[in-house]
């Protein structure tokens, strides 16, 4: 249920609104906008009489909710979502870059993509420190060391650190290290680990599941917002279907529908999407010109040598050709990058 708050409510009067809610068994969520206060009422009670609010003073308007998910959605928040990180936004205008190596491997290598990614103009390194495998025999990061070794590189190009955390255990060590924690595919339905990530502030980033439905996507979005953590965005990283030809199927279409239904940032991975690495600009273009509010980009010097995901990994001559692209479909959009 959304409760739309008067322009000239007192300070008292949406205290007291707030205390009804509660006292009838809902969950509140305040989200101040631009042109009006909105609280979301979280509570399954299909036979609430809504007349019961409409009446309290300070009140404009009170509806029910259709989507499943509350808080995600375009009805509770008319305003984009924009997550502010130092002097980084994401969402609104602007188009963020997120770039580096799928795995951290060495300080020498971190420092060596970092200040490509700065040159790029990109304001945020990525790099994995504990890697999910398919197989337990590869490469599973270089834990804390690696940590390390991308806070000292992001720090001395101006970077922010974006890395994935796998369990609830590695919250506070890696929320030490990094700027943005990255839930990865395989965890967007890990619940508790949502459950724990929604009641820290750092912001974070759900990468949609391989077989996930958009509805379940922000159904998973919905348990870090309901757990009080306001600074999440969405990355859309293709989905599993039928077809061999690339690794995944990059859904491009779920942008423009997720921005309709729901007021949260939306980037886009076209390294894991394709996995090949002739297939990755296309794709970025075509995801900058659907309205993805940023991207990230896996690149790498030495690709042959990677030790995870070396064919979808861009070289830094064709990263940086690409970003020059891409600011010009950007600049035809309306938006910068």
């Amino acid at each position: 249920m959304v409760v739309v708050v008067k322009k000239d409510a007192s300070e008292e009067q949406i205290r007291d609104i707030l205390k009804h809610l509660e006292d009838y068994g809902f969950k509140t969520h305040v989200s101040v906008g631009e042109m009006r206060t909105i609280i979301g009422a979280i509570g399954v009670q299909p036979d609430f009489d809504i007349r019961k609010v409409k009446i309290l003073e300070g009140v404009a308007d009170v509806y029910r909710i259709t989507d499943p998910f509350k808080l995600a959605s375009r009805n509770f928040k008319k305003e984009d979502t924009v997550v502010n990180i130092k002097d980084c936004k994401i969402g609104g205008d602007n188009i963020v870059l997120i770039a580096g190596p799928c795995s951290i491997e060495s300080e020498e290598q971190i420092f060596r993509l970092a200040e490509i990614v700065h040159s790029s103009g990109a304001k945020i390194l990525r790099g994995g420190a504990f890697k999910p495998r398919s197989s337990p025999y590869s490469f599973q990061g270089l834990g804390e060391e690696g940590l390390k070794m991308i806070r000292k590189a992001a720090d001395e190009f101006g970077l922010l650190v974006i890395t994935e955390v796998l369990q609830i255990g590695q919250i506070d060590l890696i929320s030490k290290y990094a700027d943005i924690l990255q839930v990865g595919a395989r965890n967007m339905q890990n619940f508790s680990l949502l459950k724990e990530l929604g009641q820290s502030d750092i912001p974070v980033m759900l990468k949609r599941g391989l077989s996930a439905t958009i509805e379940e996507w922000l159904m998973s979005a919905e348990y870090l917002l309901s757990s009080n953590n306001k600074n999440v965005f969405l990355c859309e990283r293709g989905i599993r279907t039928f077809e061999t030809y690339t690794r995944n199927t990059f859904d491009l279409s779920a942008i423009p529908v997720v921005h309709e239904k729901s007021h949260l940032p939306v980037i886009a991975d076209p390294s894991h999407a394709t996995g090949l690495r002739n297939q990755v600009p296309p794709m970025a273009r075509a995801a900058i010109a659907a309205g993805a509010d940023g991207l990230m980009i896996e690149i790498h010097d030495d690709p042959e040598k990677a030790l995870s995901d070396g064919p979808q990994a861009l070289l830094p001559n064709q990263y940086l050709d690409l970003i020059k692209e891409l600011k010009l479909i950007a600049k035809a959009i309306g938006r910068n990058l």
